[in-house]
């Protein structure tokens, strides 16, 4: 176990625990703000929510408790914790476990348990401001905290009230582009003086990818990027100028220079904007030693918003009679046509030419995603002494989050494509051909499809208003109130959880040579429901940008009983100051899969004083949640690299090559030159329709897990312990929820073809897009495996040298990961994820504090540290050695200096403040926020007043 105190997590000057305990390296993996903003969000209903990842096996598989009981989840159909919704102010510690926790704590805990414990019986009054923001004026963040609590009859009872208040500015992308070598300036990519990597054109000398700047999105831009000729290559601006095509970047989707879309301009936040109000009631009163009553009570609201990027056309077909094209591009196409210029096959399905224009629509308004929460949570409880070696608890907590996640500028597809669908009115005006007499359908969307035919539409004719696309700004207001809409979700999940234990010890009748025998027995019941209801139009499919969607509603319940037991064999005999063995057991009873056990063995040894060793060898395990099981099924848009592109093909597996060529060639595909990376139009570039959903079919997954561990306090350095903890969890049987180019990935990867993710994915067998993957769906199947393991280290020290030089306080928390790999399906080749950057798995953490405290002034210097991640992979290195240049291999390790300062001014009042990233250490060469955040130095300042 590893625990954190409300003074260090103040010492870091962090207001939201995530960014606090993300640093701790059993945490590295956890869901921070950086991940649910921008274009890093996986959807609106995650925008500012926080989760906690132990070991990097998922949110899902970490059981985060307060005081030890359970709290409902903040995203829809899980049990993943917004930490958001815990108060900052009125956390006294945090306690993280690895092994053995979920016989004591609950299923679920698979890699293990994060638990905080509040403060209680607080008396008084104290208030606490605080106020942050970087060195360049921006990522600012305030704080507000007040807490009174007052003891009543002599101390048996209390009542305590607190407030918090956080507000965090959102912190833009382009609030970094001239910041050195990284954030979206820079990329490495294809080397244009390189041949294409697999082939022989690729020579081993010259690096396939360099760190390239200017990138732009090749074909596209802002005020739209014209095609008159036919040939799928932009002739003309929006606004009528010669389109500068820039230099290509090969094997990309990007340009150097010309007129296209800046890459920098794209890609929204780096964290978003989050405001939050939390307040708590805790009260409790003791009747009589044989019963106490205790209640809380919170109640959180907040609201979380951030910019992603604009939506886009690519090569979206617009017809000769339009209005607003110049006549000379009319003339143009007419010509080609004419010509028979677009009769090659070089486009399957595009045969007729056809003005197109490819554009990014930020004149319609960037993407703005927001939620607004809602959360309650009540516990009301007994407990008392049965007598003087038997206690008794029985609690009930009931939680319950509500959600509306809104999508702001989206698209409604009939609209948008009808309005596309200009011509002239006849008197002088513009109109949409709907509107005409005797037109009964649309003619077409971007990729030349005949749709809504016969469909019912969104509006009547006559109320289409024509949107213009050519330059930045064109769109009337008009227009776009017609073919845009903001839309809501709204979700609502529900907790009830009854528990009643009993525990005490034999010590009235009992007692082993160490003492009295411990034990804990109980119940527990606990239920779960969970509601997600998708907008309207996402329900109809009406939506260009955000897909469909269904209602997903799921509930379960579970029955629990548990024990535990620790027998103190021997105690400050020679050579056994002490010496323990323990154990816990909880079988639970599910409405969805049935019946589970998990357990725990554990013992401890001291054969003196000063030393002790400690270990846990466990059994968990973790249900499918309601999303997994239940969730009813949505569209989702996904980017897919191709693996069997031709400069793919040697990055995977021994198997890749063979499965692609047999996938390839059922398609009519020549792989030897299948090379989507150079197709604008491939799901490489274009991003295409999917389908995910939950799968009712799955069961339990199952960890082992083994501890070892030493705690070392040596009486001759009084104020220094020290200890080290081994830990193993290998899970089976895991539930794998993929990515689209996991699912990809996984499907050629694998022996052959014969596997579960090349079931759900599918290659157009011919016409437009032929060969490319034309959709995937993507469910989760009880089919992965993950091990990790690792050495946890804590060095702490307390001492007061000679002489009146104050106290000092030395800590350091580390890591040493061994292993972390994962089995993806059965058969599947194992991936090895050791030194991974996007988990992040780094080889070697470390934190480092010292503080030292004289009189009324403390001062602490904090490092956070580790090692170098791989930006390569392994099998990417491997397959082609001249994949980079050398340093950018890796990613560079991580160093990142804190300080923090407070003076007791007298018994009431306290200032502080500090500095984080003391050096201004920037995010690595072609890294957007990696290693370090991308805020850079920043400043804090804060008081604390205890008033009475």
């Amino acid at each position: 176990m590893q625990a954190v105190t409300a003074a260090q997590i103040e010492q870091r000057g962090n207001v939201n625990l995530t960014d606090f305990l993300v640093t701790s390296p059993a945490l590295l993996g956890s869901r921070s703000n950086i991940d649910v903003a921008g274009s890093n969000l996986p959807n609106a209903g995650l925008v500012g929510v926080n989760n906690l990842d132990l070991r990097n096996l998922g949110p899902n598989r970490t059981l985060v408790l307060v005081d030890g009981r359970r709290h409902v989840a903040g995203y829809p159909g899980t049990a993943a914790v917004d930490i958001n919704t815990i108060p900052t102010d009125l956390v006294e510690s945090v306690d993280v476990l690895t092994g053995g926790a979920s016989a004591i704590y609950g299923a679920d805990g698979v890699s293990g348990v994060v638990n905080f414990i509040m403060k209680k019986d607080f008396d008084g009054l104290r208030l606490r401001a605080q106020s942050g923001i970087s060195q360049r004026g921006d990522a600012g963040d305030r704080f507000v905290a007040a807490t009174f609590g007052k003891n009543f009859a002599d101390s048996r009872g209390n009542i305590t009230l607190s407030y918090e208040f956080n507000e965090t500015d959102r912190f833009s992308q382009r609030q970094r582009l001239n910041y050195g070598k990284t954030g979206p300036s820079w990329a490495l990519v294809r080397n244009p003086a390189d041949g294409t990597p697999g082939t022989s054109a690729d020579d081993p000398n010259v690096p396939d990818r360099i760190l390239l700047t200017d990138l732009r999105w090749a074909d596209s831009s802002i005020g739209g990027a014209v095609d008159v000729n036919g040939d799928f290559t932009p002739d003309f601006t929006g606004e009528g100028g010669v389109y500068d095509l820039g230099s290509y970047v090969p094997g990309t989707s990007f340009t150097v220079g010309g007129s296209s879309t800046p890459r920098e301009s794209y890609y929204g936040d780096f964290t978003p904007y989050n405001r939050r109000h939390i307040a708590n009631a805790m009260a409790r009163f003791e009747v009589s030693p044989a019963f106490e009553v205790y209640l809380e009570g919170k109640y959180v609201r907040s609201k979380a918003y951030t910019l992603s990027q604009p939506s886009y056309d690519f090569y979206t077909k617009l017809y000769e009679d339009n209005p607003y094209l110049p006549a000379a591009w009319v003339s143009a196409i007419q010509a080609a046509n004419a010509a028979g210029d677009c009769d090659d096959d070089e486009t399957p399905g595009f045969e007729e030419c056809s003005i197109r224009i490819s554009r990014d629509n930020f004149d319609f308004g960037i993407r703005r995603y927001e939620l607004e929460r809602e959360l309650f949570r009540t516990v009301i409880g007994a407990r008392g002494d049965l007598g003087s070696n038997l206690r008794y608890d029985i609690s009930y907590v009931f939680g319950q989050s509500t959600q509306t996640a809104t999508n702001r500028n989206d698209r409604i597809s009939d609209r948008y494509y009808a309005a596309l669908d200009a011509v002239s009115d006849g008197n002088g005006g513009v109109t949409c051909r709907i509107n005409l007499p005797g037109q009964t359908e649309i003619q077409s969307d971007s990729y030349n499809n005949t749709v809504y035919a016969g469909v019912p539409l969104t509006f009547q004719p006559g109320q289409c208003v024509p949107i213009n696309l050519l330059g930045y700004g064109t769109p009337s207001q008009q227009a776009l109130d017609f073919v845009t809409v903001d839309h809501s979700t709204w979700s609502r999940l529900r907790q009830h959880v009854v528990t009643a234990a009993l525990s005490g010890d034999t010590g009235g009748f009992f007692e082993l040579p160490g003492g009295p025998v411990g034990f804990a027995v109980g119940a527990e019941y606990r239920k779960e429901s969970s509601v997600f209801i998708p907008s309207d139009y996402q329900l109809n499919g009406y939506l260009i940008d955000s897909g469909f969607a269904r209602i997903d509603r799921g509930s379960f319940d579970v029955k629990e009983v548990f024990g535990e037991i620790n027998l103190p064999l021997l105690s400050r005999v020679p050579g056994a100051y002490e010496l323990s063995l323990g154990g816990a057991i909880r079988y639970s009873d599910y409405s969805t899969i049935g019946g589970t056990t998990t357990w725990n063995v554990n013992g401890s040894y001291s054969p003196v004083r000063d030393v002790t060793f400690r270990g846990t060898y466990s059994q968990a395990v973790r249900a499918p949640n309601i999303t997994e099981l239940f969730a009813g099924g949505s569209g989702t848009y996904e980017f897919i690299t191709d693996p069997c592109g031709i400069d793919r093909v040697a990055e995977g597996t021994q198997y890749r090559a063979a499965n692609c060529a047999t996938a390839l060639a059922a398609v009519g595909i020549n792989p030897s030159t299948f090379n989507p990376a150079d197709d604008a139009t491939s799901p490489q570039n274009s991003s295409i329709l999917g389908f995910q959903g939950g799968n009712p079919t799955l069961q339990e997954e199952t960890a082992k897990t083994w501890t070892a561990g030493v705690v070392f306090r040596p009486t001759f350095v009084p104020g220094l312990t020290i200890t080290a903890d081994w830990y193993s969890i290998r899970l089976k049987q895991a539930i794998n929820y993929a990515t689209a180019q996991d699912v990809v990935d996984l499907c050629y990867d694998q022996p052959d073809l014969d596997n579960i993710y090349c079931d759900v994915i599918a290659r157009k067998a011919s016409g437009a897009g032929q060969g490319y993957i034309s959709t995937f769906t993507v469910i989760p199947e009880n089919v992965a495996s993950y091990e990790t393991s690792g050495l946890d280290f804590v060095v702490d020290y307390r001492f007061v040298p000679e002489g009146d030089v104050g106290t000092f306080n030395f800590r350091v928390t580390g890591n040493v990961l061994n292993k972390l790999q994962f089995v993806p399906s059965a058969g599947a080749d194992l991936e090895n994820e050791l030194h991974n950057w996007e988990y992040p798995a780094p080889k070697y953490t470390a934190n480092f504090d010292l503080t030292w405290q004289k009189g009324p002034f403390t001062l602490n210097y904090g490092l956070e540290w580790w090692s170098k991640t791989r930006r390569v992979t392994l099998k990417q290195e491997q397959a082609n050695p001249d994949y980079a240049p050398a340093e950018y291999i890796w990613y560079n390790r991580k160093w990142e200096h804190n300080i923090y300062a407070s003076y007791n001014v007298d018994d009431r009042f306290d200032i502080y403040g500090g500095i984080n990233n003391l050096g201004d250490r920037k995010p690595d060469d072609g890294g957007v926020a990696y290693p370090i955040s991308a805020v850079g130095r920043s400043f804090y300042v804060g008081v604390k007043a205890k008033l009475f």
